[in-house]
């Protein structure tokens, strides 16, 4: 059987290993025949206008890439001359209509970063680690109108161990997907693939995440800051004021010993152990294992402490932190992915 004619569609550095994988070993699954990623855009602190890792990859390959700011007519018309056979899509940020999906005469596949149907929407990898779960996944789906609602073709699981930040579960997860796509693949071609449906009873939802997130409410148990710290780490970061100054959080546990004495004011400082700075919380001990000044890189807790020592009884700034679940979305009539 000839390898599938394969147009990817995604924006974000997380599909570099799969893409990778179907350049090499996944040739003889699928061919990827063109790339549609978003327009370029200015980044970074200088605002230089360069393209992504996506577009990047594939101009490396002199492989088409069309990057519309929407999809009109005429786009689904560039998509249908590359004559794919299947579409699949991750990270891609586009309104997907109706007569787009129905290009592929396979149809169109999306990778979603969590064990659906948890955790359907725009932050799933961080949501998982903030929320404490200690175990994620990628899901392969058919697309649907509905966001993430799709029928799923196959998972792969990812552990999250309590030091995991959303950067190691993203690479984790950017692995996984080479190992799913490959056992889907093969079985999809022969028409043989299965789908099974989202149980909708088991459905939670996840938002696009902004600065304010960051905050820290130190009233809070401290295993759910910790946890917070962790899975909004590096962007857009936990942070908290300790008088004149705001310290931002890159890495949080809980400590295996506790100091004598009644526990503390939540936010206050109760010293430091061999890992970090420890602070009190409504319910025991953080410990902050990473910290940074503005200006500054984020160091471990003993340097940065060397630099900047914290008395005992300093005091953070506690902040009402957002809820990251939302309830359901209604209905739409268009895809996003």
């Amino acid at each position: 059987m000839p390898p599938l004619r394969l147009v990817f569609l995604g924006s974000d550095p997380i599909a570099r290993p799969l893409l990778d994988w179907l350049a090499g070993d996944g040739a003889s699954v699928a061919e990827v025949v063109g790339v549609f990623t978003q327009p370029d855009r200015p980044a970074g602190r200088g605002q230089q206008v360069r393209p992504n890792a996506i577009k990047a990859w594939a101009e490396a390959r002199a492989l088409p890439v069309l990057q519309p700011e929407r999809l009109k007519p005429d786009v689904t018309a560039q998509f249908a001359a590359l004559r794919p056979d299947l579409g699949l899509v991750m990270a891609y940020g586009h309104l997907l209509r109706d007569d787009f999906l129905a290009v592929p005469r396979l149809g169109m596949l999306n990778l979603h970063t969590s064990l659906l149907p948890a955790l359907r929407g725009a932050s799933p990898i961080q949501t998982a680690v903030a929320l404490g779960l200690r175990e994620t996944g990628v899901s392969l789906m058919r697309i649907v109108r509905r966001l993430d609602a799709g029928p799923i073709a196959g998972r792969e699981r990812v552990p999250i161990g309590a030091l995991d930040t959303a950067l190691e579960i993203d690479a984790r997860l950017a692995a996984a997907c080479v190992p799913l796509v490959a056992r889907c693949l093969p079985p999809l071609a022969r028409g043989e693939l299965a789908f099974a449906p989202q149980d909708e009873a088991e459905v939670t939802h996840c938002r696009k995440l902004a600065k304010e997130d960051g905050a820290v409410d130190f009233a809070r148990p401290a295993a759910e800051l910790a946890a917070r710290i962790n899975g909004l780490f590096p962007w857009p970061g936990c942070c908290a004021a300790l008088g004149p100054e705001v310290l931002k959080f890159g890495l949080a546990d809980l400590p295996d010993a506790y100091p004598p004495g009644p526990p503390g004011t939540p936010g206050a400082v109760a010293g430091t152990d061999v890992a970090g700075l420890l602070v009190w919380t409504g319910q025991g001990l953080l410990r902050l294992r990473r910290l940074q000044r503005p200006g500054s890189r984020m160091l471990p807790a003993g340097e940065f402490l060397r630099g900047f020592p914290l008395p005992l009884g300093a005091m953070f700034v506690s902040h009402r932190m957002p809820a990251l679940l939302v309830p359901p979305r209604p209905p739409a009539t268009d895809a996003t992915h």
